[in-house]
């Protein structure tokens, strides 16, 4: 798979899968209609579409098919990430962390989290 970008409709159907699968295509119409209000048709729709772009994996289970993530949660996350810092602070952590900073958006929880990663990155020798 090139670059990984998911819409939101992609991000909510693989959020129901990353929590519990396989799951069949009436277990995520129900999911689906309960969590965003989605009829029948637009799960499965959107189910079509990702399994041919490579999102996700389908298997004939009975007279449906069950279905299964094709992407980790950790690629998803690092490929948004990264696109939201390019499309945002041309790319910089720094930018965006500053900006939080000023304007306090950072928990005294979320500052400590952060020094203890930074702390174990120079522990590791990384410059």
């Amino acid at each position: 798979m090139d670059e990984l970008k998911l819409n939101a409709s992609e991000w909510n159907v693989l959020n129901c899968l990353w929590a519990d699968s396989p799951r069949t295509v009436m277990q995520l119409v129900a999911e689906l209609e309960r969590s965003v209000g989605w009829a029948k048709s637009t799960t499965i729709t959107t189910l079509r579409r990702m399994e041919e772009k490579g999102l996700v994996r389908a298997e004939q289970s009975g007279r449906g098919k069950s279905y299964t993530p094709a992407v980790e949660r950790e690629q998803a996350a690092t490929a948004e990430t990264r696109s939201f810092l390019d499309r945002v602070y041309q790319g910089s952590v720094g930018l965006m962390m500053s900006a939080m900073a000023k304007r306090q958006e950072l928990s005294a929880g979320e500052v400590a989290q952060l020094r203890a990663i930074l702390d174990q990155l120079d522990g590791e020798g990384r410059k």
